[in-house]
Parts: structure tokens; C-alpha cells; sequence
């Protein structure tokens, strides 16, 4: 479970509060409008980001004074972090070893990791080499090799089109179902949260709110959520 215990941030006059449960297992998608507050949410549970006041616990595990990288997550931004210079087999091994000294069970979990995200054969290619949509597979790729129980996700696939877009969210869902990873996915689109999230967190004037199930929200939201989606909101309901 991940737990935000009365969790402050400020920020140059920003601040934000949080106070609930997220169950370990679940899809949650982070909404709400623009400058409120959701990517900053992710930063502080990725660490990036420090709480003025309260805690932010994993499985009763105090978070707060950890450093980034010893959180059990992973963070998976829009553009990827992929490194150009470097093929898509050593861009997915940095999940395993940041020096990339990979061993023989390391070359073979990296392959395995390439198979599972449709890139077999593609290991020894730039990212330059690719299309979008297979870099950010390489990016999941990697994310999937760190095996972290939790995944922060924050617009990963909103550059991609339409088709593609679905077809990665597709994937993040079945690859969560074989592993139980508990997402947290930054989104503006209602058609993402329906497609991946079972809940959504609404984030608007200084308040992260509890968990709602998605269908519920989207078909009743509240009035910062309809103003901020607008005519995208009401196309969705139709």
C-alpha cells in the first residue's frame, strides 16, 4: 500500500496536501488541470521533490528521507531518458547495472525484457533507428527490468498517436497484471484513464483527493475536472 500521511508540499507559493491509500496492485491515474500539481505529486514519491510536512510510506516503509534511487519505483517520463549513443540492449541494461558490466544472466534477462515488449532483434539498434512507439518500448523495457513494485508514469505516451498510444497503454496493463506493479499514471486524457486506471486521483486548489473509481468520476466530475477537460470531458461521456 502506498500511504501519503498528511503529506505537505510547497514550493515558491505552491502547495499541495495529501491525506489516503492507494491499495498495492492498483491502476490510479493523476488528473486534474494544468499547474496543479500532478507531475510534482510524482516527483515527491519519486524523491526529486521534498515534503514540507507529513510522510509518504510503501508497504508501512517510511519513504521521506530516502534518496531517489532507493525507493522501490521506477519513473517513466515523455521522452524516454534513452541514451542515443548507446544501442537498445545497453539502454535496457542500465536498468540492471548503471556501469553496464551485464554478465551471461543479465545479457539473458535484457533479451527476455526485449521479447516482452515486441523488440526481439532489435537489441543491437540506436534509438535514433526507431520509431517513436518502439522507443517507448525501450524505455518500458528498461522499467520492466528494474522490477520495482511501484511505477510512476507521468505522460509517457502523449506524444504518440492515437493507435499507438492504446497499444502501449495495452501493454503497461498486461505487463501490471503479470507483476502486480501498483501504477500511478499523470494523464489528461479521460480516454487513458478508461483504458488503464480502475481509480482516479483528482488533483485541483491545493488537494490531492482520495481515490475514486474511474467510470464514477468521469461520468459525475467534479467541477475543477469538468472546467479543466471541457469539451474532451464531454465527448467522453457521449
Amino acid at each position: 500500500m502506498l500511504s501519503f500521511d498528511n503529506a505537505e508540499i510547497r514550493q515558491d507559493g505552491f502547495r499541495l496536501s495529501a491525506h489516503f491509500d492507494i491499495a498495492h496492485g492498483a491502476r490510479v491515474a493523476i488528473m486534474g488541470p494544468s499547474g496543479a500539481g500532478k507531475s510534482t505529486l510524482l516527483s515527491t514519491i519519486a524523491g526529486f521533490v521534498p515534503l514540507r510536512a507529513g510522510r509518504i510510506l510503501w508497504q508501512g516503509q517510511d519513504l521521506t528521507s530516502l534518496t531517489p534511487g532507493a525507493r522501490p519505483l521506477s519513473i517513466l517520463f515523455q521522452d524516454g531518458n534513452l541514451f542515443p549513443h548507446l544501442s537498445v540492449a545497453q539502454n535496457i541494461g542500465l536498468g540492471l547495472r548503471p556501469d553496464l558490466r551485464l554478465n551471461d544472466n543479465d545479457r539473458a534477462r535484457v533479451q527476455d525484457a526485449l521479447d516482452q515488449v515486441g523488440l526481439t532483434g532489435m537489441g543491437k539498434r540506436l534509438p535514433g533507428a526507431l520509431s517513436g512507439g518502439q522507443q517507448s518500448r525501450v524505455a518500458l523495457a528498461r522499467v520492466l527490468l528494474r522490477a520495482r513494485p511501484l511505477l510512476l508514469l507521468d505522460e509517457p505516451f502523449s506524444a504518440l498517436g492515437p493507435a499507438l498510444k492504446s497499444e502501449m497503454l495495452g501493454l503497461v496493463a498486461r505487463l501490471q497484471a503479470q507483476a502486480n506493479t501498483t501504477i500511478l499514471m499523470v494523464t489528461h486524457d479521460p480516454a487513458d484513464a478508461r483504458a488503464l486506471a480502475d481509480q482516479i486521483v483528482l488533483v485541483a486548489d491545493g488537494q490531492a483527493s482520495p481515490p475514486a473509481p474511474t467510470a464514477a468520476l468521469l461520468s459525475d466530475p467534479p467541477a475543477a475536472l469538468r472546467a479543466y477537460l471541457g469539451d474532451g470531458l464531454n465527448a467522453e461521456i457521449k
